[in-house]
């Protein structure tokens, strides 16, 4: 569940922190005219495949699509990491609302496979809360890591490429393995 839920906040922080360093970003690669471009690719595209995610899960399995939604969101963050020009940077934003429509949608479906209808509230519960901690830090992460100069010393020499580094890293984290989940045969999540 931690794995779930880590992945969910970290898709959801991109959004907020992504929000707080757009003008510096746009700053340094330009196309200031495009500049809404950059946030509405990653909401269509998310918003667009958060039930095609859901249908394909019924399909192929929650596990399977989880870990493609996470591959396809740590890939994107890293293409936006090296974005060198305002269309690259476009593209890799819409790429990465389409993981981030999986791993909002799939934690849901995931939890309403694996946890009984009596407990379920309590880790709804825990993951409403991922979206309230996302729009309170993640401005505050967006603000650090633009005003920062050591912020993105490690990653990248520039400082737009650095909101980009925390999503890769901290999803990875959450791709790794974990304890075999016990639960009904039927969840499709357990068998894996």
């Amino acid at each position: 569940m931690v794995g779930l839920v880590l992945a969910m906040l970290t898709s959801m922080l991109t959004n907020s922190i992504i929000g707080t360093a757009l003008p510096t970003i746009m700053g340094e690669l330009g196309g200031q005219d495009r500049l809404a471009w950059v946030a509405t690719a990653a909401l269509l595209t998310m918003t667009a495949s958060t039930p095609v995610w859901g249908k394909l899960s019924d399909i192929w399995g929650r596990k399977l699509l989880f870990q493609i939604a996470l591959g396809v969101f740590i890939v994107a963050s890293l293409a936006a990491g090296f974005a060198q020009d305002i269309n690259w940077l476009i593209a890799a934003r819409a790429l990465q609302g389409l993981g981030v429509g999986g791993l909002a949608t799939l934690p849901n479906i995931i939890l309403g496979d694996v946890v009984s209808p009596r407990e379920r509230g309590r880790y709804s519960g825990l993951i409403g809360m991922v979206f309230g901690v996302s729009t309170v830090l993640g401005p505050l992460v967006g603000g650090f890591l633009v005003d920062s100069p050591s912020a993105g010393a490690g990653a990248s020499s520039s400082p737009s490429r650095s909101p980009w580094w925390p999503s890769a890293s901290s999803s990875s984290c959450s791709a790794c393995p974990s304890p075999r989940a016990t639960g009904p045969p039927w969840t499709g999540w357990a068998r894996g």
